[in-house]
């Protein structure tokens, strides 16, 4: 085994961890946000409950798998620019990566902004907003896997 390898396997572990968060938080933040219709003790009783899988999954698998992701990608792209120098950097399909990577990040912070306001009850956003940006983390992940095992160009 080598170090790139080895670099590659990790990061690819953490993403693994990382977009499983950001597909299954926004599904929690919905059922959350579909508890106000209910009568109380249930309401409140399960917005508990769910808040505290909120909590648990932001800060005990999403926030250290981002970082993991982060150190393992910055690691991958130190091992190829010391193997074959920074110019890929500028290729497209590593802009279109490194887009992805910082909406991503992006999202991830207003995923956890929203915990916030979610648990003081000062949220604006519905069940259907939820579940309709529930795919966003998917799609990005779409274009950053083929742009990176495609390495397309426009030559």
């Amino acid at each position: 085994m080598n170090t790139y390898d080895l670099a590659r396997g990790l990061h690819i572990l953490a993403v693994i961890a990382w977009m499983a968060g950001l597909l299954f938080l926004p599904r929690l933040y919905a059922y959350d946000a579909e508890q106000n219709a209910k009568p109380e003790p249930l309401k409140s009783e399960m917005q508990t409950l769910l808040r505290l899988w909120q909590t648990r999954l932001l800060r005990i698998i999403m926030n250290p798998a981002m970082i993991l992701a982060w150190v393992f990608g910055l690691w991958l792209i130190h091992i190829d620019v010391s193997a074959r120098g920074a110019a890929f950097l500028a290729e497209p399909w590593m802009i279109a990566k490194l887009a992805g990577v910082f909406l991503l990040s992006g999202w991830h912070g207003f995923l956890a902004a929203q915990r916030k306001k979610i648990a003081a009850g000062t949220s604006k956003y519905s069940g259907k907003f939820w579940r309709m940006t529930n795919e966003v983390p998917f799609v990005l992940a779409i274009i950053m896997v083929l742009s990176v095992t495609t390495e397309w160009t426009f030559r």
